[in-house]
Parts: C-alpha cells; structure tokens; sequence
C-alpha cells in the first residue's frame, strides 16, 4: 500500500475491509510519516470523543454554606445595642410624620413653589425611617405576621 492509498483509507468515512487493515497494518509498520499521521488522528479522535475540558470542581455546596453563614448574620446587622421598643420606634416615626406634615400648614398658598421640595423630603424621610425600622425589627415582624 502506498501513502496516498493509506491516506485515503485513513480518512474514508467508511469503515476498512479485513483486506485494507492488514495492509494498513503493513504500511505503519515501514512508513514513520504515515504513522505519525495515524497516531495524530488517533489522538485528536480522543481528544474530540471523549471529554475536552477536565470536570470542573463543584462549588455549590460551599456556596449554599457561606449563603446560611451570611443570612444568620444579616439577623444581627440592625440590632441596636440596648434596643429600641417597637412601641418607641412607632412614636417617634409618627411624631416624625406629623412635625414634617405640619409645614405645610400656615403657609402662604399663594406661592406653592416650596412645596415640591418639601413634600419630596417628606416622601424620604418618612421611606428611609419606615426601612431602619423594618430592617431593625426584621426578625419581630416576621414572627409576627408569619412571613
């Protein structure tokens, strides 16, 4: 069998007779260059069939764990040392709600321009207590309305 012979039975789709193996057998046993060729296909096959990337490690279970580390510790993020009372956060917030409400009255109407202003610094402040008090009192709340 000749190089181009063994080439050609070397990448066919279909697969050698007995009659071609042993001929190929023969041809890689006397021509180095075709044998390299062989062994090149042979390894880029494997290469292909069987898996190219190593299985990569598997994370998740050390993820999940530093995840509950982290939401056990977001239960103590708020906490204030000494506390606040549910009950002293209620009046305050609405002691808050009523001195900030309180201007617009007595104002002139007339001249409205500062109440956009005013009432968007109402909306704030009024969000940003409602989330301290929602973040400090997370684990109450909870309990409470069974969330």
């Amino acid at each position: 069998m000749k190089c181009d012979e063994f080439g050609d039975v070397l990448y066919s789709d279909e697969k050698p007779g007995i009659r071609e193996r042993i001929g190929m057998a023969f041809h890689l046993l006397l021509c180095g260059r075709c044998a390299l060729d062989a062994r090149r296909r042979e390894d880029m096959r494997v290469l292909f069939t069987e898996r190219f990337f190593p299985p990569c490690p598997d994370f998740s279970d050390a993820i999940m764990d530093r995840i509950r580390e982290e939401a056990c510790d977001m239960d103590t993020v708020f906490d204030i040392p000494g506390g606040v009372s549910t009950r002293g956060w209620v009046v305050v917030g609405l002691a808050a709600l009523l001195s900030l409400t309180s201007a617009f009255f007595g104002r002139d109407l007339v001249n409205a321009s500062f109440l956009l202003p005013l009432g968007i610094t109402v909306g704030i402040i009024v969000t940003v207590y409602g989330a301290v008090f929602i973040g400090s009192h997370l684990k109450e709340l909870s309990e409470r309305f069974k969330l």
